[in-house]
């Protein structure tokens, strides 16, 4: 009975648009209004010696932008989407980092350095990016475009321009001299 009541609640917010006017316009007005007040891109006030950003400008074009982004059924879709997936996403690395947490002893931090880190980093955008054109419909386009036109040559192609990036790379990138050993 409590589940049903529950799923009953969230069935009315869908229907009175919470999911797809209220909570988009918040997100949306936070962050451009977050913007705005950081960067003081529309000027600021000195009040005494304090600085304080424009909040009534601010917060008007925080309004408008995001009252033109509910206005668009596409872009609501689009945020709703990418965001399911990257909380999906936000999801994954806790649980990898608990993975990683077990072969730690207690107490000691459990975080990428170095290489790892910025590999992670990489991946992490690269799938970003991957969920942001699948919210847009980008994605599929793209993979239909490159099943049609797959050929050899082309893939022969790309694959040599890698190695001999990679190799570039390779050859000119700076040697750090080793850190001498402590006595």
């Amino acid at each position: 009975m409590a589940e049903s009541t529950f799923r009953g609640v969230l069935g009315f917010f869908q229907d009175i648009g919470v999911y797809d006017v209220v909570l988009p316009f918040l997100l949306v007005f936070a962050i451009i209004f977050a913007i705005l007040d950081k960067t003081k891109i529309l000027g600021s006030e000195k009040v005494g010696d304090r600085v304080y950003s424009k909040k009534s400008l601010n917060s008007i074009i925080a309004f408008v932008t995001a009252f033109l982004v509910v206005a668009s059924t596409k872009i609501v879709a689009a945020i709703n989407t990418a965001l399911a997936h990257i909380a999906l996403l936000a999801i994954l690395i806790v649980f990898f980092l608990v993975l990683i947490g077990t072969f730690f002893k207690e107490g000691e931090a459990v975080a990428l350095e170095g290489k790892w880190r910025a590999f992670f980093m990489t991946v992490l955008f690269v799938g970003i990016v991957l969920i942001f054109m699948d919210a847009i419909g980008w994605l599929s386009d793209l993979w239909d475009y490159l099943v049609e036109h797959w050929e050899t040559r082309w893939v022969g192609s790309l694959i040599l321009i890698i190695i001999i990036v990679v190799f570039m790379w390779f050859i000119t990138k700076e040697q750090k001299p080793a850190a001498p050993a402590a006595k």
